[in-house]
C-alpha cells in the first residue's frame, strides 16, 4: 500500500481521519489504519501539516513504477443503465470499443453496476463485448457518484484496462473525470472519433475545442488508461449477434465503497409527452426568435404532428424558456436526427456542433444570411408564427 502509516510515530489522534474526504482512516488499537479498498490516495491525509507527528507518507512514484504501462490491455467500456435498461450510447461505445479492440488485438470488457441487471450481461456480449465485469448490490440501484467511482476505480486497479470509454451523458460526466482523477490519468470530454494510431499504437481522441472552430486530437502517451467520453448519436450503434459468446466476472460489493458524504433521497423524472430528444427521428428545436416561452408550445404541437422531440438552443435556455434537457450544442446535447427544423435558431456554431450531422436540417428565419440558413438543405425564409401553424395544419 503506497500510504504509509508509521505506527512508531502515529499516537491515535484522529486528525487525519477528519481530513480523510472517503471515510478510509479508521482508528483501531489506538493507531491509525487505512482501508486500501475505500482509500483513493487523494494525499489529503499526507499533506505536509495535517498530521502532527508526520506519520502519514504518500509514495505515488513506487505505486506508478510498479504497474507500469505494459500491463494495461483491453479495451473498457461503461455500460451506463437506468432501472436496468441500457442506454442508447452503451451500443455505440461497445461498437467503437470492438473497431478499437481488434486494431490492438485485445478483447472488449464492459462494466455494468446495478440492483438486478445481471440479465443485460448477455445483452452487452452479443453486442460486441467479450467479457462483462458484473457488479450487483442495493446500494447501486441508483446512480451516486462516489460510489459508482470508487467501485470503477478498483476494478480498473485490479484489471488494469488499456482503454475505458464512457458516455458523455448526464451520469458519465459525473462518473469518469472521479475516476481518471483517483488513476491519475487523463481524460478527453466528448470525443466525436477515436482511432489507433498505427506507428504509436496510442488512442488518438478527436474533439472539438475553440467553440468548435478546431478538432483537436489528442493523445495519452503517459499514463493508463486512456480514457474517453463520447456523445450519444456520435458513432453507429452495435448490432447484436446472438452467436456471440463471452465470459461473465461477478465481482463483490464491499459496503465500505458505499459514498458516506452524500445519499439519494428521491428520484423525480420529468415526463415528456414526446419523444426522447436524443432518440428522436424528427426534432423541432426553437431559438431567440421564438420571443418567449408560452410560444414553445406551437413547438410542441409541431412536434407531436410529426411524430418528433422538441429541442432548443442555449439561448432560448439561458432565457428560462425551456428546461436544460432540450438544449441542443456544444453544452448541451448531440443528436442525429433524420430532420432537424430550426426555428427562429440563427445557428452558432455552438449550436451546429451538436446537430449538424442531421440527415436532413430544415431552417425557418427572416434573416437569409443566417448561419443555420446556409447550411440547411431547405431554408424557409419568412415569419416563423405563420409558417409554423400552417405546417402544423398541414401535418394535422
Amino acid at each position: 500500500m503506497p500510504l504509509i502509516i508509521d505506527q512508531e510515530k502515529c499516537t491515535g489522534c484522529a486528525v487525519c481521519l477528519e481530513r480523510c474526504p472517503f471515510n478510509a482512516l479508521t482508528i483501531v488499537d489506538n493507531l491509525a489504519k487505512v482501508d486500501d479498498v475505500t482509500c483513493t490516495l487523494c494525499g489529503a491525509c499526507a499533506k505536509q501539516g495535517v498530521c502532527p507527528f508526520d506519520a502519514i507518507t504518500l509514495l505515488r512514484e513506487k505505486k506508478e513504477a510498479k504497474s507500469g504501462i505494459a500491463a494495461h490491455r483491453n479495451i473498457w467500456i461503461f455500460a451506463e443503465q437506468k432501472k436496468g435498461v441500457l442506454q442508447g450510447v452503451v451500443y455505440e461505445l461497445l461498437g467503437k470499443a470492438r473497431e478499437l479492440a481488434d486494431v490492438r488485438q485485445q478483447e472488449v470488457w464492459a462494466v455494468l453496476l446495478g440492483k438486478t441487471v445481471a440479465h443485460k450481461a448477455q445483452e452487452l456480449i452479443a453486442c460486441g463485448a467479450d467479457k462483462v465485469v458484473l457488479v450487483e448490490d442495493d446500494c447501486l440501484e441508483f446512480f451516486e457518484d462516489e460510489t459508482y467511482s470508487t467501485v470503477i476505480t478498483r476494478l480498473c486497479r485490479n484489471y488494469k484496462p488499456e482503454i475505458v470509454l464512457c458516455g458523455a451523458t448526464t451520469i458519465g460526466r459525473a462518473l469518469i473525470p472521479r475516476v481518471a482523477v483517483q488513476l491519475k490519468t487523463g481524460l478527453t470530454a466528448d470525443c466525436t472519433e477515436l482511432h489507433i494510431d498505427p506507428e504509436k499504437q496510442l488512442l488518438v481522441q478527436t474533439r472539438p475545442a475553440f467553440g468548435g472552430n478546431i478538432m483537436a486530437r489528442i493523445l495519452c502517451p503517459q499514463h493508463r488508461p486512456q480514457m474517453s467520453t463520447v456523445r450519444h448519436k456520435v458513432f453507429p450503434a452495435a448490432q447484436p449477434d446472438s452467436s456471440r459468446t463471452g465470459e461473465i466476472i461477478r465481482e463483490a460489493f464491499n459496503a465500505r465503497e458505499k459514498a458516506n458524504n452524500a445519499r439519494v433521497v428521491d428520484v423525480i423524472e420529468i415526463l415528456e409527452d414526446t419523444v426522447n430528444l436524443t432518440e428522436a427521428n424528427i426534432i423541432v428545436s426553437g431559438g431567440r426568435g421564438i420571443k418567449g416561452p408560452a410560444n414553445f408550445a406551437m413547438l410542441h404541437d409541431l412536434a407531436k404532428a410529426v411524430g418528433g422531440a422538441v429541442g432548443a438552443s442555449r439561448a432560448a435556455v439561458d432565457e428560462g424558456w425551456v428546461q436544460y434537457s432540450h438544449q441542443v450544442g456544444q453544452t448541451g446535447k448531440t443528436v442525429n436526427p433524420k430532420v432537424y427544423i430550426a426555428c427562429g435558431i440563427s445557428g452558432q456554431i455552438q449550436h451546429l456542433v451538436g446537430m449538424q450531422s442531421s440527415d436532413v436540417i430544415i431552417a425557418i428565419n427572416k434573416d437569409p444570411d443566417a448561419p443555420m440558413m446556409k447550411i440547411a438543405t431547405l431554408a424557409l425564409c419568412g415569419d416563423l408564427f405563420q409558417i409554423i401553424p400552417e405546417l402544423i395544419k398541414q401535418m394535422k
